[in-house]
């Protein structure tokens, strides 16, 4: 999973400084041979992308140096944590959901990629097998059994 995190912000941030360093230099000089600057939509416009880009590479870089610092010895075993898969019983709707806790930007509800910082992420971490975990959602409270963990200790071994 953190492999995975890795490679798309890696990706990403190649993507980003080629747009910084090539292309947007070329975007500002075409856009100043257009004439006046006070009204030159596309000088400001490539600015304006220019600014953006520079703050999402800095980000990129922010989450980079936050995933090499990730101790895997320091996650637990037996327990809920960052990159684990965690299958929780629902009785109310009589119903099993698979979750995997990932950093916020990797999370996707829709295909069960939950938030390490979400109320369900925050609600199962440090939980174990049979652990009964209540979540305070906007919608309502829900209650879950946690009847399989697989930790990224688990998933390594494969």
């Amino acid at each position: 999973m953190l492999e995975r995190t890795r490679d798309k912000l890696e990706k990403e941030l190649k993507a980003l400084e080629k747009e910084y360093r090539q292309d947007l230099p070329k975007e500002i000089q075409r856009a100043l041979q257009m004439g006046d600057l006070r009204e030159n939509a596309e000088y400001h416009a490539a600015l304006d992308r220019q600014k953006f880009v520079k703050a999402r590479i800095q980000q990129v870089q922010t989450q980079l140096k936050d995933l090499a610092m990730v101790d895997l010895d320091a996650l637990p075993k037996d327990r809920v944590a960052l990159g684990s898969s965690v299958s929780v019983y629902e009785s109310e709707s009589d119903r099993t959901l698979v979750y995997e806790l990932v950093i916020p930007d990797d999370a996707d509800f829709s295909k069960g990629l939950v938030s390490v910082n979400s109320p369900i992420g925050k609600s199962l971490l440090g939980h174990g097998v049979g652990d009964q975990v209540t979540v305070r959602l906007p919608a309502g409270t829900r209650s879950y059994e946690i009847v399989k963990l697989q930790t990224l200790h688990d998933k390594a071994k494969k």
